[in-house]
C-alpha cells in the first residue's frame, strides 16, 4: 500500500487532468454536443472514480493509524512492566506511587505502592537527593540508580553480574611479598650447627604451614629471605587477622630461646610486574627502616599500611658502621663551603643539642656551622640553654640563625644537616630543603614513607635513645682539632637525658657510653637540671591536666586541656609521662593547644601499644613507646575525636599514610 503522502502525489495530477476535461468538454460541447457529451459524461465517471478513491484512502489512512496507536501503547505498558529495569515514582513524603513489575519482583512485597522507601529501600534516600548517578545494595542484589528528583523518578539497573565479575577481577589481582628474617644471621651466629638446622626448620615449616593455610606460594631465596606471591583476596585475610604470623614466629622461636622476627614487605597495585616486585622491596625497606617485626603494604598510588612493630627493637648497628658514617660525612663536610643545621619544628633539646654537636663536626673539619632556629618556636627548657650559650659562649651564640638568615648565605655548595627529623614537613624551614643541593639526614625516630628527596647521605638508627646518642657517637671519629665545649656536651648530654626520660627508657649499653664520653668532655649534670627545671606554676598547670583523664579503652588513657589556653610543649610531655605512670595505664594521651592555630598531642606507652603507628596516622611520629603529632586549624574536642577514631581503627586493622 502506498503511503498517504505517495498517494497524495498521484492524486494531484489526476485533478489537473479532470479540469483539463472539464474545460475541454464545454469547449467541444460547443461545436459537437454529441462528442462533448460523451466527453463530459466520461469527465463526471472520473471524477465520481476520484471521490470513490479519497474516501477509501481516508478510511485506509484512519486505521493505520488507530491500529499504530494501539500498538505503540501496548508497548509502551509492556517495555515500563517486563523492560529489565526497574522504575519507581514516589511523591513528596517518599511514599511510592507506582513501580514497574520488574523492580517489585525483588522485593518480598506484592506491591510496592503506599509503601514508605524509609521502610521499603532506606540506601535508596541519599541517591534521591542527588541528580548524580549511585550504587545501592537491596535484598542481595546491586543496582545502579539514576534519580530524576524533578520528575521524583527513579530508574534501577540490575548490576550484580557486573559488580560481581568486577569483584571478582579485583580479587584476583596479584601482590608480590617479601619476607625477611630480621636477626637470623645475628641468633644463630654463635650456635652449633644442630641447633642452627633445628632453628632453620623451626621457621621455614612455620612459614611454609601458614603459606599453604592462606593459599598463597611460598620460596625460600636465601637463608633469610623467602618470596611469597599471592593475590587480594589473601592479602585482605591477612589484613584482618593483622598479620598474626609476626606474633606466631617471635613467641614460638623464643621458646627456643632464640626470639626471631620477621620483616614482610608487600607490593599491591594494578601495575607491571617489575614496578610491583619495587614495591614490595621498597615496603620491606621501611618496615626494615623502622624497626622491623612488621609488615608494610605499599599501594600503587603511595599509601603504605603497617602492621605489627608491637616490640621493641634490639640494638643492632655496631661502632663499625658509625666509624664509617663519621668519616663518610668528614668527606661530605669538607667538601662544602659551610654547614647547616636544621631540626624539627618546636625543637626540643634533643634537636638543639644534635644541632651543636654537627656544628661542632663541621668546625672540627675547617667549616663554617650554622645552627637554625625559630625563636618564635623553642620551649623553656630550650631558651634557658641559648641564654646561657649567649651569656657564656657568645662566639657559639652568633652562629645560632634564624631561617631567613640562613636563606641568605646558602648556596648551591652548603651542607645542610637535618637532625632528629626524616620529614620534610616536619622541619624548621622547608624552603631551605628546596634550595639545599647536598643534604644530609641524622635522626633515630623510625622511618616514616614520607621521607626527605635523594639525601647523600642517611645515619638512621631506630635502636638509640636519641639523635644526641647518634651525634656524639660521630664525634668520638671526628679529627681531634679541637675540643668540644662544656655548653656544646652538655646540650648533647640534655638531649639524651630528655629522650630517655633520665636514662629509665629506651637506654641501651651505647647510651652509657655516649654520656660517659659528653661527661669526660665536661658535660654539666647540675647545668642540665637547670635547664629541665620547672617552675610551680608549671607543676600545678600539669595536675589540672592530669585531672581531665579518662580511660578510652582498657588501658588507653586520655586527657586534654584547656581550649582557650596555650600549653608549653613540655608540659604536656610531661603530663603524658606522668599518667603513664599510674595503675592500669598501658598508653597515655595528652591533647592541648600548643599555640593559637595548633593542637599537639604528646604520647607515650610502656610498649604494648605502638603509639608511633597512631601517630604516624595523625601526621605525627616517633617511636614505639613515645610519639607525638601536631594539628592546625582544629579545636581540642575535634583532635579528641580524630584520636578516639584513629585507635579505633589500629584496633580493627591496619595503618595506613
Amino acid at each position: 500500500m502506498l503511503s498517504y503522502y505517495n498517494r497524495r502525489m498521484v492524486q494531484i495530477p489526476m485533478i489537473v487532468v479532470l479540469l483539463v476535461l472539464a474545460a475541454a468538454s464545454v469547449w467541444l460541447f460547443t461545436y459537437n454536443r454529441i462528442a462533448g457529451a460523451g466527453l463530459m459524461i466520461l469527465t463526471v465517471f472520473l471524477l465520481l472514480f476520484l471521490y470513490l478513491a479519497e474516501r477509501k484512502m481516508h478510511e485506509d489512512v484512519q486505521k493505520y493509524v488507530t491500529t499504530l496507536s494501539y500498538r505503540l501503547q501496548k508497548v509502551g505498558d509492556e517495555t515500563l512492566q517486563e523492560l529489565p529495569i526497574g522504575i519507581l515514582l514516589y511523591n513528596k513524603e517518599y511514599v511510592v506511587e507506582w513501580a514497574n513489575a520488574f523492580l517489585t519482583s525483588y522485593f518480598q512485597e506484592e506491591t510496592l505502592v503506599g509503601e514508605s522507601l524509609y521502610e521499603v529501600a532506606e540506601p535508596l534516600l541519599p541517591a534521591i537527593k542527588s541528580d548524580k548517578e549511585a550504587m545501592i545494595d537491596l535484598n542481595g542484589k546491586t543496582f545502579r540508580v539514576m534519580s530524576k528528583p524533578d520528575e521524583r523518578l527513579l530508574y534501577f539497573f540490575d548490576v550484580t553480574k557486573e559488580e560481581r565479575t568486577a569483584r571478582q577481577f579485583k580479587e584476583e589481582k596479584t601482590a608480590l611479598g617479601i619476607i625477611y628474617l630480621d636477626n637470623f644471621d645475628d641468633l644463630t651466629q654463635g650456635m652449633d650447627d644442630q641447633t642452627r638446622s633445628s632453628l632453620n626448620s623451626l621457621v621455614t615449616s612455620k612459614l611454609n604451614r601458614w603459606a599453604k593455610e592462606k593459599g598463597m606460594f611460598l620460596k625460600r631465596v636465601s637463608s633469610e629471605r623467602f618470596f611469597a606471591v599471592m593475590n587480594e583476596r589473601i592479602l585482605r585475610k591477612l589484613e584482618e587477622n593483622k598479620f598474626s604470623i609476626l606474633d606466631e614466629v617471635r613467641e614460638e622461636t623464643a621458646k627456643h630461646h632464640a626470639p626471631l622476627t620477621l620483616s614482610i614487605g608487600i607490593g599491591q597495585g594494578t601495575v607491571p610486574l617489575p614496578e610491583l616486585g619495587d614495591l614490595a622491596q621498597s615496603s620491606l625497606d621501611l618496615a626494615l627502616g623502622r624497626g622491623g617485626d612488621q609488615a608494610a603494604i605499599k599501594q600503587a598510588d603511595g599509601k603504605v599500611k603497617f602492621y605489627g612493630g608491637k616490640t621493641n627493637p634490639t640494638e643492632k648497628r655496631t661502632r663499625v658502621r658509625a666509624r664509617v658514617i663519621s668519616h663518610a660525612l668528614r668527606d661530605i663536610v669538607t667538601d662544602s663551603d659551610k654547614v647547616i643545621v636544621m631540626g624539627h619544628k618546636y625543637p626540643d633539646m634533643d634537636a638543639v643539642g644534635a644541632s651543636m654537636g654537627i656544628r661542632h663536626v663541621a668546625e672540627l673539619n675547617g667549616r663554617e656551622g650554622y645552627i637554625v632556629i625559630d625563636f618564635s618556636q623553642i620551649d623553656t627548657a630550650v631558651k634557658r640553654l641559648l641564654s646561657e650559650v649567649k651569656e657564656q659562649n657568645p662566639s657559639l651564640y652568633s652562629r645560632i640563625i634564624t631561617p631567613e638568615e640562613a636563606l641568605e648565605i646558602a648556596t648551591n655548595r652548603t651542607l645542610l644537616v637535618v637532625v632528629d627529623t626524616h620529614k620534610p614537613s616536619l622541619v624548621i624551614e622547608d624552603r631551605l630543603l628546596s634550595k639545599a643541593e647536598r643534604v644530609v639526614v641524622i635522626d633515630h625516630h623510625r622511618r616514616g614513607e614520607e621521607f626527605i628527596k635523594n639525601p647523600l647521605l642517611v645515619y638512621m638508627e631506630p635502636y638509640a635513645s636519641s639523635t644526641a646518642e647518634l651525634v656524639t657517637e660521630l664525634l668520638e671519629y671526628q679529627p681531634k682539632t679541637k675540643k668540644i665545649s662544656m655548653l656544646e656536651s652538655t646540650a648533647l648530654l640534655a638531649g639524651i637525658i630528655v629522650d630517655t626520660k633520665s636514662f629509665s627508657l629506651r637506654t641501651g649499653a651505647r647510651t652509657f657510653d655516649a654520656a660517659a664520653y659528653l661527661r669526660t668532655h665536661g658535660a654539666d649534670t647540675i647545668l642540665v637540671q637547670k635547664f629541665l627545671k620547672e617552675d610551680i606554676g608549671t607543676y600545678i598547670q600539669r595536675g589540672q591536666l592530669i585531672e581531665t583523664v579518662y580511660f578510652y579503652k582498657d588501658g588507653l588513657a586520655i586527657a586534654k586541656g584547656d581550649d582557650d589556653y596555650i600549653y608549653d610543649s613540655v608540659l604536656i610531655a610531661q603530663a603524658a609521662d606522668t599518667i603513664l605512670t599510674m595503675t592500669g595505664v598501658q598508653a597515655s594521651f595528652v591533647i592541648a593547644r600548643r599555640s593559637e592555630d595548633t593542637i599537639g598531642i604528646s604520647a607515650r606507652s610502656l610498649g604494648e601499644v605502638n603509639v608511633q603507628i597512631i601517630m604516624e596516622q595523625m601526621n605525627g611520629g616517633g617511636h614505639l613507646t613515645n610519639a607525638a603529632t601536631q594539628i592546625r586549624d582544629a579545636s581540642v574536642e575535634d583532635v579528641e575525636m580524630e584520636l578516639c577514631r584513629v585507635i579505633d581503627e589500629i584496633t580493627e586493622g591496619g595503618t595506613e599514610e
